[in-house]
């Protein structure tokens, strides 16, 4: 590709003359000439605005509305950096989280100036733009001239600070530069199909890397209408497809299970959709939406702060992620370096050699592509170790050469001392029928060691369930994968884009105000409903072997 395309200000020039539909709302449709031009109106007045004294961070609060992509063109355009802030954050955290990102200017709305007020981002009031405001029309009035990039932009320039999930800890603003967003978009609309007939739909936020890396910015490059749904509803999701004639879309684990979990109507499979991408969903629920949905699920592996490490093999193991990229990505032991052995799998596909297969996924070739934390040198030295890229996953390979998944590097639950993997517990879970979520994690046991706890969010009661005999009937879960507790939710806790805080629920542990089961003895499972005594009982236990510190 030349040189002059190595830009998102590049790509959305490109867009300019394109009179073909390139933005919708339910109340409006956008050209793609319109949106260059109404991009570049917001550019020019982040020009008159701009403060050269402090970074040109531009915070954006809003839900998936036109605005948000407006001001992220203007931002290519202009040489700003969008910092997308979370809704889902409240008080002290949220303050904290934006005026680590030293913002000179705020756009969003009413809701959320309200979310804001009496916090100390660092921005006075009067460096707010209110979108739905009386005035806001007016500050954008005049006429910008032939939309232009600024003459200062290069690949490097910064385009998006992200705030990482915050799944399993505090969030780090991860930097995605101009040329990198760019790749992605040539990557991502090549391997998951994104031509310039589709109509790709955006129901994750717009704040996350997820809406950014693998819709907006592909779409961009092919041409491609991006339709907006201001907030995901599993409810909503099919109606929003068949008004747009959506045919791509992207989810999160979290967010397919939701759709799954809707009634099932016989049109279902009459819809536009044909593809999709996402992450964390379990191979058996890719086969069911493409059963009742009729369309196909890219799985794919990446995050914030790196992806392209993995090519797809169609024709892999389902629950394989695909096959390295290149030489330099593989599994290591993280305290010898050496590269694990392949995975010796029974005939169910459990690791039969976990000890010494599964490891942390590393790229020996990735850390100069590694852009960084915004400020944060502690995180960034956790990422780059002997000079590799570490993403803080497990991972195995097998015999063949497929990658798989195995959890985060905080996944691995100590019982018994044998290692037990929580993400193939919570794969076991999901298959239930009935259970919406699931998230699996260690707590301690009262003498040593760890046990297996898990969260479901699900809609039945818990007797209706019958858990034990759903889990003592999965060939491919060993006993001591079963959950020893069970915290049972309507509504677990989430991220801002619906994955689990599994951090959070760890710490909660046994001791939540959710209605929780447990398991107390050996043998079969048999799970009976945790009482105030039970627990003061167990608490007892820890006492008594001098463990209370294991409790938070």
């Amino acid at each position: 590709m030349s040189r002059e395309r190595d830009t998102i200000a590049d790509l959305l020039l490109d867009r300019l003359g394109d009179h073909r539909p390139g933005l919708r709302s339910r109340d409006r449709t956008w050209t793609w000439d319109e949106v260059v031009r109404d991009s570049a109106a917001r550019a020019a007045r982040l020009r008159q605005l701009r403060d050269d004294d402090r970074p040109f961070h531009i915070g954006v609060l809003l839900d998936n509305v036109p605005e948000f992509v407006l001001w992220l063109g203007a931002a290519a355009l202009s040489g700003a950096t969008v910092v997308g802030i979370n809704p889902t954050r409240r008080g002290s955290y949220l303050a904290a989280e934006v005026r680590h990102t030293d913002l000179q200017l705020v756009v969003t709305d009413a809701a959320g100036l309200a979310l804001l007020d009496g916090l100390d981002i660092g921005v006075p009031r009067d460096r707010f733009l209110l979108v739905d405001s009386p005035g806001y029309a007016e500050q954008l009035a005049g006429e910008p001239g032939e939309p232009v990039r600024d003459p200062s932009i290069t690949p490097a320039t910064r385009m998006l600070l992200l705030f990482t999930s915050g799944t399993t800890g505090a969030s780090k603003a991860a930097i995605c530069s101009q040329g990198r967003l760019a790749g992605l978009a040539r990557q991502n609309s090549a391997k998951y199909h994104i031509g310039r007939d589709d109509v790709c739909y955006c129901c994750m936020p717009l704040f996350h890397g997820n809406a950014l890396m693998a819709l907006w910015a592909p779409a961009l490059l092919a041409g491609a209408c991006v339709a907006l749904a201001p907030k995901f509803t599993a409810s909503g999701f099919l109606a929003d497809v068949r008004h747009y004639g959506a045919t791509y879309f992207t989810y999160v684990g979290k967010a397919l299970g939701y759709l799954l979990s809707q009634p099932e109507r016989p049109d279902d499979a009459e819809n536009t959709l044909t593809h999709g991408f996402g992450t964390e969903a379990s191979p058996e629920d890719q086969a069911e939406f493409k059963r009742r949905f009729g369309a196909r699920l890219y799985e794919g592996y990446g995050s914030s702060e790196g992806a392209g490490m993995i090519n797809q093999a169609p024709d892999g193991p389902p629950s394989a992620l695909g096959v390295p990229a290149h030489a330099g990505v593989r599994v290591v032991d993280p305290e010898t370096l050496e590269t694990c052995p392949p995975a010796e799998l029974d005939e169910y596909g459990r690791v039969r050699n976990a000890e010494h297969a599964i490891g942390e996924i590393v790229d020996t070739e990735g850390a100069a592509k590694f852009e960084g934390y915004y400020e944060n040198p502690a995180a960034n030295a956790e990422r780059v170790r002997h000079g590799w890229y570490w993403t803080g996953d497990l991972g195995y390979l097998d015999a063949e050469g497929y990658l798989y998944f195995a959890g985060r590097s905080g996944d691995w639950i100590r019982v018994d001392g044998e290692n037990i993997s929580a993400l193939l517990t919570e794969r076991v879970l999901r298959r239930h029928p009935d259970i919406i979520a699931a998230g699996v994690f260690a707590v301690p046991d009262p003498r040593s060691g760890d046990q297996v706890m898990a969260a479901v969010e699900t809609r039945a009661r818990f007797a209706d369930l019958h858990l034990a005999e759903f889990l003592a009937a999965q060939q491919d879960l060993g006993g001591k994968g079963i959950p020893r507790y069970v915290r049972v939710s309507h509504q677990l806790p989430t991220t801002g884009s619906n994955k689990l805080r599994k951090k959070e629920m760890q710490a909660d542990g046994w001791r939540t105000t959710d209605e929780v089961h447990w398991w107390p003895g050996r043998g079969a499972p048999s799970y009976v409903r945790m009482t105030e005594q039970h627990k003061q009982d167990l608490r007892a236990q820890f006492a008594a072997n001098g463990r209370l510190r294991f409790l938070p």
